[in-house]
């Protein structure tokens, strides 16, 4: 076993994953680099560690009400997961759809909107952005719960074609209003119960907030709209249909991803590999795992010169040096400690 092969797995799991110890190192270097590749981006069922367990020790992680509890239930699974990349994807999508605790008054409905990235996130990204409108997290962080027929609430619309999928310079103001108009109905189903619910706090531990998602046919505008030199009577799915098949969607996620697991900035040498990794949406039918896969077995990313060009982010950095040391392998008492230190880090 060569040095250049154990350090290029370490790169490998400190990107696709929160590092290795010398150990695992050694096992997966013996199944070579782009087996282990392909077992990262087919996650199985991930056996981290259990609700039970985390429960009999975190009374506060029952019902997740808490942020530093929500943040200390996510740390448990990222650092007891066999399947790295699920949770890495996951905070990816969670840095890019950017959702807060601060409207929402329950951590557990961003802990909800987390466990479907882990499901979807390495999947087509027609689905997850389908799966992200009807997100009762989402919905209520970008009002579309007072998105009206006949008084659109642009800002789901706006947000979804500036930060989500296309980026700036790519979309009109008037694709925007189209865009609201088209997510007009999709709403809150619970969301008067709730607000009764909610106000009653002596029914902890079983739950202040389980808000679902609703289509309301009557607050839908169905009338002809014109997004992106396209025309009909779309809804939601067809403006996410549309934005799919977009150049600039593939540009953006594959820009996104090539920074997130790659490097800070996309030099020359990057540039095509970014190119690469948009043939790879379009020909996959828009799979992040296709995406990915090309990424992670381009030369670009085995160099050297990759190997510095990103600086981790407050939860790699403190992720990856607790597995490396092998602490919280079981719940430990000051683990809400550490999500505070991860919010000190920004």
């Amino acid at each position: 076993m060569s040095k250049h092969d154990m350090t290029l797995m370490a790169h490998l799991l400190r990107r696709a994953g929160f590092g290795a110890t010398p150990d695992e190192l050694e096992i997966y270097v013996a199944r070579g680099y782009e087996a282990m590749a392909e077992e990262l981006l087919n996650p199985g069922t991930d056996h981290a560690m259990p609700d039970d367990i985390i429960r009999r020790y975190h009374v506060d992680q029952s019902e997740l009400r808490q942020l530093d509890s929500a943040g200390a239930y996510w740390l448990y699974r990222m650092f007891t997961t066999q399947c790295p990349l699920q949770e890495k994807i996951a905070l990816f999508w969670h840095g890019l759809f950017a959702t807060g605790y601060t409207k929402l008054n329950q951590a557990r409905a961003l802990l909800n909107q987390i466990d479907m990235f882990r499901r979807l996130g390495l999947g087509r990204f027609d689905t997850l952005l389908l799966e992200l409108s009807k997100d009762p997290a989402m919905l209520l962080w970008l009002d579309n719960q007072d998105n009206h027929k006949g008084a659109i609430n642009e800002n789901y619309g706006r947000e979804l074609l500036e930060l989500f999928s296309m980026g700036i310079g790519n979309y009109s103001e008037d694709d925007v209003k189209e865009a609201a108009r088209a997510f007009t109905g999709w709403t809150l189903k619970n969301a008067e119960y709730m607000a009764v619910r909610a106000s009653k706090d002596s029914i902890w531990p079983y739950g202040r907030i389980n808000w679902h998602f609703e289509f309301r046919e009557d607050d839908h505008d169905d009338s002809e709209k014109t997004f992106l030199g396209e025309s009909g009577q779309f809804n939601g799915e067809q403006i996410i249909d549309i934005i799919a098949r977009q150049e600039a969607t593939a540009r953006f996620i594959s820009t996104r991803l090539f920074q997130f697991f790659a490097a800070d900035e996309i030099d020359a040498d990057g540039e095509p590999v970014v190119e690469a990794m948009m043939q790879s949406y379009f020909d996959s039918g828009y799979e992040i795992r296709a995406v990915l896969r090309t990424l992670f077995n381009s030369d670009y990313f085995k160099s050297e010169q990759a190997r510095y060009a990103r600086v981790k982010g407050p939860v790699e950095l403190l992720v990856g040096g607790i597995r490396l040391a092998g602490s919280y392998r079981r719940p430990t008492l000051g683990a809400n400690q550490l999500a505070f230190q991860t919010f000190f880090m920004g």
